[in-house]
């Protein structure tokens, strides 16, 4: 096995962070202290960045230096769009697939976030959420939906955006959408009814962090 480079090394740490959270966006990259705690000099934080900046995961502002980039509005707006469509009806084609013992799991993860709503983190409550809508979505037999779905999933994981860091109450109305879509499949309802509460439940997301987002910006114009 090849061994991994020193570059290799110190892109994959700094990727793995922003991805999961651990860098958020705005997060200043500072290179001595990556490099002292990886136990390599600088020169590869600095190539690993560069790769990083390529990849439009993070940006060079001036008398600030690299920082994880921004999470542009649009990009989520578009993002969530087009998973709300695909994903909405990929789990209407798989709803007559899924099985009785795919509803037990789907039911157990949602009352496992039901029961993080207390001691509320929104990362894990967003794995949690991917988990949930996995079991019913990954059923699909259409392979070409399916891929837009996880697509979608993953465009989301770039963006690492929770959406219930800025919409914490969001996530008390989701479980109970959860459980009404659950209850459509298990019934064996219509197609048409369970794509269409799959994607509103995903624009309902969508619909409140806009509002949030609408609310922040009025609030620093008054403020202005």
């Amino acid at each position: 096995m090849m061994k991994e480079s020193k570059t290799d090394l110190a892109y994959r740490v700094m990727r793995e962070r922003i991805d999961s959270g651990a860098y958020m966006p705005g997060y200043r990259l500072v290179i001595a202290p990556i490099a002292q705690e990886l136990g390599i000099s600088a020169v590869p934080i600095r190539e690993a960045i560069r790769r990083l900046e390529a990849e439009g995961l993070i940006t060079f502002e001036r008398n600030v230096g690299a920082q994880v980039a921004l999470v542009k509005e649009t990009e989520y707006l578009h993002t969530m769009q087009t998973l709300a469509l695909v994903e909405g009806f990929a789990t209407a084609l798989a709803s007559p697939a899924v099985t009785a013992d795919q509803i037990t799991r789907a039911r157990r993860i949602n009352d496992t976030m039901r029961q993080t709503l207390d001691d509320f983190d929104p990362q894990r409550f967003t794995q949690l959420n991917l988990d949930f809508h996995s079991v019913l979505f990954e059923s699909c037999p259409n392979p070409h939906v399916l891929e837009l779905v996880h697509r979608g999933w993953n465009r989301m994981r770039v963006l690492r955006n929770s959406s219930f860091t800025f919409v914490p109450g969001r996530a008390h109305e989701s479980v109970e959408e959860h459980e009404r879509l659950l209850a459509l499949i298990e019934s064996g309802s219509a197609a048409e009814l369970v794509e269409q509460s799959a994607r509103e439940h995903r624009l309902a997301t969508l619909r409140a962090v806009l509002a949030r987002n609408a609310e922040h910006d009025e609030g620093e114009a008054l403020t202005a």
